[in-house]
């Protein structure tokens, strides 16, 4: 395979002699980089170094930045380029000369972008200072390593993501409807009582605390979201006006409370989207073969952000855990090309009946929660008021259930997951993917069991109103009451585990020198198994603030404190495990988990929505069959013309266009992110060559590091 120098690759056609035309020309970023240079350089002679110095060829290569007009070479610094000491001050006195030929209004604008560049960089930098737990997380980044770190920056990332959605719903579903209750800024609202309903469907009177009330009974209404917080603005049932009046202006409720909810779930979306779509760069560019993955560890893996020497030893642990790890795959994938078909038939046998253990598994987590469910459902009102143990256990039941299967489930799913002969790497992934299904899953089983017993209907009465009037007259209070109480008892599980169980085994593993107690040990701070806790509640977040508007408030309370739990748990009374994982595939990990979680969070949110009849005694969405429908309704009050093209948008003749176009746009990007891939591996093998090559100087070996950088930068982009 003959080489060809790269710095001759992205010069224009017409100065290299007749040299075969290379796949590098066909790429739509080579194209639109010559046509830059060419549009940046149109006005002026350009000024270029010596001939002779490759690696600054190689800087022209590249081309300048464009300036706000297209100005000459001096639109991107000299120490942007990937160039020695001494051709980057050849560089910068071409950049400084071509200044001074400009003319004054040239110079006037190029000094007031860079006094301009350098005031955003200020700010930036003092709104840096007021980032939060900036300086614990740092802390715990030089402590620990940034693969706990990246757990903590999680935490903050939902911290603010909750705040945002309670800002969200706070401002146009609840604050409208204080202004228009009180009559602030002389407001006023109104109701309009549901048409052709059964004057029975229409009743609720929430269970509110009447005379002399006991100070427990004020403890459990808190706890389970009963009594004197049900007819709050907590939950759903509170906001019962259907418009707001200022001056002239009606502000529609039911309109605002539903676009309110499809925008915090596309925000929650798109932002992290945005976030997993950097980790997947990261990962997509460190996609390497089994030599570069052991060069890497040897020589690049050490996380020059640890200061503590304990962390350091855990660094060097985690190192020779990982090489180990790797020939331990190494290994298995010999075994796994030697396996006879005998061997082949009984561990697949074998794997067969194991994953028929875990569905039954499964299958029971799911029968118990809808069990308990049940029961609860049916007697939580028969328990006596004054006997608020059994009151609050029925209560709390599901959400106990529901914990206890999310600690047995995972234990059953290690052990098994040892007989099934995968990977080290591979047995990771499918546990904690078996921890995600049943965490999440769990919700949704929940969610089945409420709906089984609101949808449930014996007789005429209730089958006109829709849904068990009698035992559910509002419904989606009773879903955010339930979705509440689990958001609660997740906190609570979580303190309890760190006061009770941690810092206990803290003392005993100080203070007694048995050899059981030694053994055991203090616990590890899991990174994937706190992970899992944090998307549990925020999936319970995303499909109880339909329900409870002001949930994301307490969410935002419950992570902030958490942050703080976790941190004195992870100095005082837990150890750093012993697989740590990287931070960059770690931040896509959490972020994909996360994702999963919200598009099931959509499933229960879209049956409640578009399918399941609202209540008829509660919510805006009195007057409607379904919360979906205020949208047609908010529709046909529109002009004709608009009315048209909204129908027009939403039809078969619109859609099936729209669906190729988007099928199109995908697969060209698809076919440039394939021509990326093949530059990026024609250029690390011609970096190979180079590397045996004794012929071959110095700069070009420089430069086509550069090269390959550039080649993978447009791989991501």
């Amino acid at each position: 395979m003959c080489f060809l120098p790269l710095a001759e690759v992205f010069l224009p056609e017409e100065t290299r002699a007749a040299a075969p035309v290379d796949f590098l020309q066909e790429l739509p970023s080579y194209r639109s980089a010559l046509r830059r240079r060419a549009a940046a350089g149109g006005g002026q002679e350009r000024r270029t170094a010596p001939r002779g110095s490759a690696g600054l060829r190689g800087a022209e290569a590249w081309g300048p930045e464009p300036e706000p007009e297209g100005g000459g070479p001096a639109g991107r610094p000299a120490r942007e380029y990937p160039l020695s000491i001494a051709e980057k001050r050849r560089l910068r006195d071409c950049q400084q000369a071509d200044i001074k030929r400009s003319s004054g209004w040239k110079q006037w604008k190029r000094s007031s972008s860079k006094s301009l560049k350098k005031v955003l960089n200020e700010v930036k930098e003092l709104l840096s200072y007021l980032e939060l737990w900036r300086h614990d997380i740092h802390s715990i980044e030089g402590k620990f390593g940034t693969g706990i770190q990246s757990y903590f920056s999680f935490l903050r990332f939902l911290v603010l993501l909750n705040f945002i959605i309670f800002i969200l719903m706070f401002s146009f579903v609840t604050l409208p409807s204080i202004i228009s209750t009180y009559g602030i800024f002389n407001s006023s609202f109104a109701k309009t009582p549901p048409e052709n309903i059964e004057p029975y469907c229409t009743v609720y009177k929430p269970s509110g605390n009447k005379g002399l009330v006991y100070f427990y009974t004020y403890l459990k209404d808190l706890l389970s979201g009963t009594g004197f917080l049900e007819g709050t603005s907590l939950f759903y049932g509170y906001y019962t006006i259907d418009a707001a009046w200022l001056s002239v202006l009606r502000y529609n409720l039911p309109l605002a409370y539903l676009l309110a909810t499809f925008a915090y779930l596309a925000l929650s979306l798109l932002w992290i989207i945005k976030r997993s779509v950097e980790g997947f760069k990261q990962n997509l560019v460190h996609h390497e073969d089994q030599f570069q993955s052991y060069c890497n560890k040897v020589f690049a893996g050490w996380d020059f952000c640890i200061t503590d020497p304990n962390a350091a030893r855990l660094k060097h642990r985690s190192l020779q855990y990982e090489l180990q790890t790797d020939l331990e795959e190494e290994r298995l994938k010999q075994k796994i090309a030697d396996r006879t078909m005998k061997e082949k038939l009984r561990i697949y046998s074998l794997r067969m009946f194991i994953n028929v253990i875990v569905i039954a598994v499964l299958s029971g987590c799911f029968y118990s929660i809808y069990r308990a469910t049940v029961f609860s459902q049916e007697n939580s009102n028969d328990v006596s008021n004054t006997n608020f143990q059994a009151n609050l256990l029925v209560q709390y039941l599901p959400s106990m259930v529901i914990t206890l299967a999310n600690f047995i489930a995972p234990q059953i799913f290690s052990f098994l997951i040892r007989f099934e002969d995968y990977s080290p790497a591979f047995e990771i992934r499918l546990t904690l993917m078996r921890c995600v299904f049943v965490r999440l899953a769990n919700i949704g089983v929940l969610l089945f069991s409420l709906w089984s017993q609101i949808s449930y209907c014996a007789t005429d009465k209730c089958k006109a109103c829709g849904y068990n009037y009698e035992l559910y007259p509002c419904w989606e209070s009773e879903v955010g009451k339930e979705m509440y109480k689990l958001m609660i008892f997740d906190f609570i599980i979580i303190l309890a585990v760190t006061l009770f169980v941690d810092f206990p085994r803290k003392l005993l593993v100080t203070h007694c020198s048995c050899k059981p107690v030694q053994w055991c040990g203090l616990q590890e701070f899991g990174i994937s198994d706190n992970v899992l806790e944090i998307v549990y509640g925020q999936t319970i977040c995303w499909i109880g603030t339909f329900f409870s508007p002001l949930l994301p408030a307490i969410a935002t309370v419950k992570y902030f404190i958490i942050f703080y739990i976790k941190k004195i748990s992870l100095i005082h009374t837990r150890k750093t495990a012993a697989r740590p994982i990287r931070a960059s595939s770690s931040n896509f990990f959490f972020l994909v988990v996360l994702l999963i979680g919200l598009v099931l969070a959509f499933i229960p949110l879209g049956i409640s929505i578009a399918h399941i009849p609202s209540s008829k005694a509660c919510g805006p969405f009195r007057s409607f069959n379904t919360s979906w429908a205020v949208v047609p309704a908010t529709v046909l009050g529109f002009p004709t013309g608009l009315q048209q093209v909204l129908h027009g948008i939403t039809s078969e003749a619109f859609a099936v266009p729209f669906f190729m176009v988007i099928c199109l746009i995908m697969f060209y990007f698809i076919a440039l992110a394939g021509a990326h891939k093949r530059v990026v591996e024609q250029l690390r093998e011609q970096l190979v060559m180079v590397r045996f090559d004794p012929l071959v100087c110095t700069p070009k070996v420089f430069f086509v590091v550069s090269v390959i950088r550039h080649a993978e930068e447009q791989q991501c982009s």
